[in-house]
Parts: structure tokens; C-alpha cells; sequence
């Protein structure tokens, strides 16, 4: 029977550890990833969503969409239509945790606290557009979850991305502020298109009852427990604490109080200034990686990060934890941008060694590679030229192409 370790101060540990620990949990470790290319079970994919605790979403489409490319870097096989098959059978739901995320189903009563704030946060624009938000609604009552092209309007209006003049069709806002007051919610996708249905109607009587019925407080502890099971290394100065709204002090105290209960301890991690914590369910597992002996030098196939990876959400844990400098510069005016607006972090065994600016030619079907770069410190050896070509190729097939076109790299002789 093994001893359980328990740790009444601080633990202390590597980098390397701590990278492998948090690559483990992630799904990403070489080690725990498959190499069976089958297309995978629904079961299979909904399991990794539940260790993520949640995907985030994103709409840009400059190759495969953030969602698809999270599940494909841990699901040998995935495609993307599987994710929009999980949430066409109520299998997982659409909401804010980690920004906008796909979710378990079973954790909707969890997000009270975001659903009464965010409700409360559009209530007055939604009053202002009564008309059409009853036409909205009267609809979706009369004829069950449609799709957006049904709402029509010539009506213009300032939308979540408009900053001068009003360019968002009037019905379109409208969905989405019923989206964020939790009054309809996605309930299919079908490509870029989505398919809305009044939660009240759409969700099953058992999880509304308890989304009604379960304390504020409860929720919110709960809601906080989620996400540090999400980031598992846990930095308490995140502005996102717990997916909700609350001051530094506050996200000092619900740590404080999860350390002196024993559920959460403190790190000191060897060259990080930065104070990180784990649960003290995971103290055991790292103890055990921080003993094994594992070379320092990257092994494994090499994976493509997209820019909103659970692995990335923190750019100040991705420079602590693996001394990479990573920012997502598709909002970077274009003359400031150094490395490409959809660049992606190259991960080779427990490194991030560079990042590749992916653009899929969908006229022409090939996969073109604006820009390849990997890092001064990283030795450019034959093998790792070899995976690099593998994982180039492997993306461009997961996108439904063959052909790879490399514009530029860095240092020349990349590839």
C-alpha cells in the first residue's frame, strides 16, 4: 500500500518538475499521449474536456479554430465535428468560465454567481431592445432552438466589437446579450453557424432545479475549486481568480483559507519569484516526478499549441515555468508584431522551444507557415528537424491538406 505524503509547509521544487507535473495534467506529456490515429469516442473526448475542466472558444479562423486545435493536440484523431456532436446530445454547454468555454453539462449550476452578474450587467440593454428581444423570444418559444440566419433585422447598433460607428445587426446583439443573461444559450453548432434555444426549455428539469436551488456561497466555493483544478498550478494574483469578479484581498483569503484547511499548499519553485500553489491531492504525484530522473533534453513528438491553450492562459506562469516569453499578437498593429498574429508555441517534450504562424490557404488547400522560429538556446539538431517536419505535416493533414509551404525561418536552417 503506498504511504500518502502529507505536507504541513511549503513544498519545494524544480522547474523541470513543476513543467512536468502541470504537462502531465494537461494531457501533453509525451509519455501519456497515444499514438492511435482512429477517429476517437465521443467518451474519450468528453473525459479530456472534464480533466481540462473546460475548453476555451474562440471564432478566429485563421486555421482551425482555438477549441478544435486544444482537443486535437491531446486526441490523436479528433475532429472538430465531434465537439459539436457533444453539444448537440447536452453533453457540455457554452458559458464564461476561462473567458467564453465549453463545459461539462453537469457543472451548469455551478456558474449562479456568473449568471446573476453577467444578467444584471446587460439587464439595461436588454430592457432597451424589448421589442426585439420579444420577437426573439416569442420565436424560440413558438418553433424550438433555430439557427442565427432566422433573425432577421436591417437595424444597426453598437455591438460587443463595434468601437465607432454601429455596425452589429440589431437581432444579432440581441443574441448575444440573451446569451451572456443566460435566457437562451447555444445548444448546436453546425460549422460557423450557431443554433439557440431558451434555456428554461433546453436544459433537463433536474440541473435547472438544482442551478435554482443551490447556495450562492456553495456555487461560488465550488465555481473556485473548478478553476483551480483548471490551472492546477495556481498563482492567487490572477485577475481571474475563481472565474469571477473579486478584489486581490479576497483571492488571498480563499487561498489562505484552502491552505490552512490542507486542500492547497504552497510552492517555492527554484528561480521563480512568483508565489504558485497545488492541491494537496496532487503533492504526492509531484514528489514522485521531482525524484524520477528524466533527461533535460526535449524527447517526444512535437505538438502546436494554439494561442488560447489551457496551458497558455497564463503568459506570467509560461515565462516562470518554462522561461518562454509568449503573446498572442493577433490584436498587435501590424508593425509591432515580431513573430505573426496566430503564432503558436512549438512544445517538444517538457520545453517550449519556438512558435510557428500557421495560415491555411483554403482556395489553393495547403497549410502556409508564415513564419518559423525557435529560440536562441535551442540547438537545431537532425532529429529535431525530422519532428518538426512530422508535426508540419501532421497539422496540415488534421486541417484536410497536404501540401506545407514555409515562407520564412529562424534560424535558417530550421528545417
Amino acid at each position: 500500500m503506498t504511504e500518502v505524503v502529507t505536507f504541513m509547509t511549503t513544498l519545494k521544487v524544480d522547474k523541470l518538475a513543476i513543467r512536468r507535473f502541470l504537462l502531465e495534467r494537461q494531457g501533453l506529456l509525451p509519455s501519456v499521449k497515444k499514438t492511435v490515429k482512429r477517429r476517437p469516442s465521443l467518451d474519450t473526448i468528453e473525459k479530456v474536456i472534464k480533466q481540462l475542466e473546460c475548453v476555451q472558444l474562440d471564432p478566429v479562423s485563421v486555421v482551425e479554430r482555438n477549441q478544435n486545435l486544444v482537443l486535437a493536440a491531446r486526441i490523436p484523431g479528433f475532429q472538430p465535428d465531434q465537439l459539436d456532436t457533444l453539444l448537440s446530445e447536452g453533453r457540455l454547454f457554452e458559458y464564461w468560465a476561462n473567458a467564453a468555454c465549453t463545459l461539462p453539462i453537469e457543472d451548469y449550476p455551478l456558474f449562479k454567481t456568473i449568471r446573476e452578474r453577467r444578467f444584471n450587467r446587460v439587464k439595461a440593454e436588454l430592457d432597451a431592445m424589448k421589442e426585439v428581444v420579444k420577437r426573439i423570444m416569442d420565436q424560440l418559444e413558438k418553433e424550438g432552438p433555430l439557427p442565427s440566419r432566422v433573425f432577421k433585422s436591417e437595424a444597426k447598433v453598437h455591438g460587443y466589437w463595434d468601437n465607432q460607428a454601429p455596425k452589429t445587426k440589431e437581432t444579432s446583439h440581441a443574441l448575444n446579450l440573451l446569451v451572456d443573461a443566460d435566457l437562451i444559450r447555444v445548444v448546436k453548432r453546425s460549422g460557423t453557424e450557431r443554433f439557440f434555444g431558451i434555456t428554461e426549455q433546453t436544459l433537463p428539469k433536474d440541473l435547472l432545479e438544482k442551478a435554482h436551488s443551490i447556495d450562492t456561497d456553495k456555487a461560488r466555493e465550488a465555481l473556485i475549486d473548478k478553476y483551480i483544478r483548471a490551472y492546477r498550478v495556481v498563482d492567487p494574483r490572477d485577475s481571474r481568480f475563481g472565474w469571477d469578479v473579486m478584489p486581490a484581498a479576497k483571492r488571498q483569503a480563499e487561498v489562505q483559507h484552502r491552505v490552512q484547511k490542507g486542500l492547497l499548499i504552497p510552492l517555492e519553485i527554484f528561480g521563480v519569484k512568483r508565489p504558485y500553489f497545488i492541491l494537496s491531492e496532487d503533492a504526492e504525484r509531484l514528489v514522485e516526478l521531482s525524484n524520477t530522473s528524466s533527461s533535460r533534453s526535449p524527447i517526444g513528438p512535437i505538438t502546436l499549441l494554439p494561442p488560447l491553450d489551457n496551458l497558455l492562459w497564463s503568459r506570467e506562469r509560461v515565462q516562470d515555468l518554462f522561461d518562454f516569453d509568449y503573446k498572442w499578437e493577433i490584436y498587435t498593429p501590424q508593425v509591432k508584431r515580431r513573430f505573426g498574429p496566430y503564432a503558436m508555441p512549438i512544445l517538444y517534450g517538457n520545453q517550449l522551444i519556438g512558435r510557428v504562424d500557421p495560415l491555411l490557404d483554403r482556395k489553393e488547400g495547403k497549410l502556409i507557415i508564415r513564419f518559423l522560429h525557435l529560440e536562441p538556446s535551442i540547438k537545431v539538431t537532425s532529429a529535431l528537424k525530422n519532428k518538426l517536419s512530422q508535426a508540419l505535416v501532421a497539422f496540415a493533414q488534421f486541417h484536410g491538406v497536404q501540401d506545407v509551404e514555409i515562407q520564412r525561418l529562424e534560424p535558417q536552417d530550421s528545417l
